[in-house]
């Protein structure tokens, strides 16, 4: 039995490759003749050029990583129920259960590498990615900028940037606010501010603080001045993509941090870094489903197979996608929203699965 377990998973890590090899080229061919005029126009440096669609290809390979699964399973063991190879396994005596062991130990491998991808490899090429297309494909020089950022940074500090340009680390209409005791102690306001990367401090230009008095109020006004804040760059600038280019440690001590600060965007990190786990899981799901779909030999072939499993992959699809809007753009709860498809689909091969056994 060792020779067919090492026969099907040797056909499933293989075709699955294959599927990834086959379609990453295509995507960055499609890609890079959309974007070659802004490429050139731009003059952009060769390794530049490279390392952004090594990133593009980690980036996307990470995002339709279950399609990619789900389409090379049905399509190899499609190739075997209509060869009667199936037929032949069964036949000899093995149970469906048995003929599904190679699958999961495959699934297992998949699941391993996904997780490895999600939580440290995809983070770092979707920063790549993201700052790439901002760098160079953005016609508005301004889509960097963070506007109108307003929040809370701890217990007594709430700051505010009418506008923050990521490209120069610069910002305009800058205030602090400091409160003890839900009494204003202190404000801060500054008509510029600029983050010294290199020292870890901020300058600020035409400063002034006005320090609250039970009387009378203490204005300080200075025309620059260099200091230090207890929030981070980070703060200044928080992009829709951050959660994207955190690894799963950074991710989680970045949510305790937005938490804290009563952040609006939590149901928006919150569905990244689930979906760090709910993505491996989804793996043994589609392969069950994949095998229960396409083990049967069937009067249409291969092509009724994976049209079939094209239009379940559409629905999964459909499900991750729209759910992942409403968490992020609502109330309804990330782990609701992230673990509801695999919690559909799984119903939905433990049918099929029980089915194919009959």
């Amino acid at each position: 039995m060792k020779i067919l377990d090492w026969y099907i998973l040797k056909r499933y890590l293989f075709t699955f490759i294959m599927m990834i090899l086959l379609f990453i080229p295509i995507g960055i061919t499609v890609h890079l003749s959309e974007k070659i005029d802004k490429i050139l126009a731009n003059d952009v440096p060769f390794p530049e050029v490279a390392q952004y669609f090594l990133d593009f290809t980690i980036y996307f390979a990470n995002l339709l990583f279950p399609l990619f699964l789900f389409l090379s399973v049905i399509l190899f063991t499609s190739k075997l129920a209509n060869n009667t190879e199936v037929i032949a396994f069964l036949s000899s005596g093995v149970s469906f259960s048995r003929f599904l062991r190679p699958y999961i130990i495959g699934a297992s491998i998949i699941a391993i590498f996904a997780l490895v991808l999600g939580m440290y490899l995809a983070p770092q090429a979707s920063k790549g990615f993201n700052e790439f297309k901002y760098k160079y494909f953005s016609g508005n020089k301004k889509a960097m900028e963070t506007r109108q950022l307003y929040r809370q940074i701890n217990d007594n500090d709430v700051i505010y940037v009418s506008s923050f340009d990521t490209k120069n680390n610069t910002g305009r209409g800058f205030t602090l606010e400091h409160f003890v005791d839900n009494k204003l102690e202190y404000k801060i306001d500054a008509a510029n501010i600029k983050y010294v990367e290199k020292d870890s401090t901020y300058v600020l230009n035409s400063y002034s603080k006005r320090i609250i008095g039970e009387n009378d109020d203490v204005m300080i006004f200075e025309r620059k001045k260099d200091t230090m804040f207890a929030f981070d760059l980070e703060d200044l600038t928080p992009v829709e993509y951050i959660a994207e280019t955190l690894n799963y440690k950074e991710l989680t001590s970045f949510i305790s941090k937005e938490e804290s600060r009563g952040s609006s965007n939590i149901g928006r990190y919150k569905v990244v870094l689930y979906k760090k786990w709910s993505l491996p899981v989804s793996v043994f799901i589609l392969t069950i489903i994949a095998v229960a779909v396409s083990s049967i030999k069937r009067r249409g072939g291969m092509g009724v197979n994976l049209a079939f499993g094209i239009f379940i992959a559409m629905i999964y699809v459909f499900f991750d996608k729209v759910f992942g809007v409403m968490a992020e753009q609502s109330d309804f709860s990330p782990a609701v929203a992230v673990w509801f498809p695999n919690i559909v689909f799984g119903i939905l091969a433990i049918y099929l699965l029980y089915n194919a056994k009959r």
